[in-house]
């Protein structure tokens, strides 16, 4: 993962819990405007019918827009939580390599809209979508707003 803003502490996906982890999204790019990254989907992801489970769409799609988000208000000494996730599942995908990219709709004083777009690597085709509401909140410990 590439080094967060100034302030941000390093988030590792993999350490944060096996919940996170299980999803194998993979950081490559944050900032307060963009964050870019990939998963690569197999069988440990699989519904018992074969497909990529719905909630690990989710799952990225929150975790992108919650630190694109938690680095753009992070030097006000906040973070940003979720408060709102809707994504939608565009096509099956049972294996391959997922591009990632979440990118602010409107951020605003105290609540932010991200936009996440999960894409097919082998030919662009998107294969989710996810909008995220999120709640800017002081960082823990920090200095009161």
């Amino acid at each position: 993962m590439s080094t967060p803003p100034s302030g941000l502490p390093s988030v590792d996906l993999t350490a944060a819990s096996r919940f996170v982890a299980a999803s194998g999204f993979e950081v490559s790019e944050v900032s307060g405007t963009r964050v870019a990254g990939h998963v690569d989907l197999g069988p440990d992801q699989h519904t018992p019918w074969g497909v990529v489970h719905g909630g690990v769409y989710c799952t990225v799609v929150e975790s992108a827009a919650s630190i694109g988000a938690s680095a753009a208000v992070v030097d006000r000494g906040q973070f940003a939580v979720g408060v709102n996730n809707s994504t939608d599942f565009l096509r099956p995908v049972t294996t391959g390599r997922v591009d990632v990219l979440a990118e602010p709709i409107q951020q605003g004083r105290t609540l932010q809209l991200w936009l996440v777009t999960l894409t097919r690597s082998e030919d662009g085709k998107p294969v989710a979508r996810g909008q995220v509401r999120l709640q800017n909140v002081p960082l823990p410990g920090g200095a009161p707003q």
